[in-house]
């Protein structure tokens, strides 16, 4: 984020309609600029390199380099933006395909201003958008598929199916409790009001365990939560 706190963010849609209504509705939020636009995936690569933005919305499909792509490319750069993804299309084949890409968010085109404007803020702070339809979805798919949704950047450790019978290895206990919960699809918030904590402090513990366990983000360690036995379908 710039050092005066504005979320910097990138469009990309091949329909310019498109992409000029959500300029519209993210630049009428103090606090967010778009810094360029770009109508296919190979060009919102090119922005991004170029102006570092802070999030970036992609389109899935568009001609010539899709959406999908963009993501794997953008998100295997170094210090690489948050990526929201924008699609008309509910399905689950682009909803797990986007999240292996390495998308923060998941978002319908036909999602309200404020959810958009909610969206961009939240991949921009750092967090993974789940909502509980997109949550149930992920778990569901990491507790019946064959091959997980995600693979951390590290060989996860085996932990006990007993949901916190005893700390993850390498976690502390609250830490265990903090990626329990997480699992359960709670928000930061709805986390420190559960462990009489602060906000802060919450975040702090939801870094720790990304980092311990080589997690990108929320919707891995949610996946990791449910493969692992922290927590069980019925928690």
């Amino acid at each position: 984020m710039a050092a005066d706190g504005v979320i910097r963010v990138v469009l990309a849609d091949d329909q310019d309609l498109v992409r000029a209504g959500f300029r519209v509705i993210l630049e009428s939020e103090p606090g967010v600029r778009v810094v360029a636009e770009a109508r296919d995936g190979a060009a919102a690569v090119a922005a991004v390199a170029e102006h570092r933005p802070d999030v970036v919305c992609l389109d899935v499909q568009m001609p010539g380099v899709d959406g999908l792509e963009a993501a794997r490319r953008i998100t295997a750069t170094d210090d690489p933006p948050a990526v929201l993804v924008l699609t008309t299309f509910d399905t689950d084949e682009y909803l797990f395909d986007a999240l292996a890409a390495g998308a923060s968010g998941f978002l319908l085109k036909n999602a309200s201003p404020e959810k958009l404007i909610e969206a961009v803020r939240t991949v921009a702070a750092g967090d993974a958008l789940l909502s509980p339809d997109v949550t149930r979805r992920v778990i569901s798919r990491a507790t019946t598929a064959s091959v997980p949704v995600v693979t951390p950047a590290a060989e996860p450790p085996t932990v006990s199916t007993e949901p916190c019978a005893a700390p993850v290895p390498g976690l502390t206990e609250r830490e265990t409790e903090v990626l329990r919960l997480l699992g359960r699809g709670l928000s930061n918030a709805e986390i420190a009001r559960l462990l009489f904590v602060g906000d802060a402090t919450v975040k702090t513990h939801v870094s720790n365990v990304l980092q311990k366990l080589g997690l990108r983000d929320r919707i891995q360690a949610v996946v990791w939560a449910y493969e692992n036995g922290v927590v069980r379908s019925g928690d």
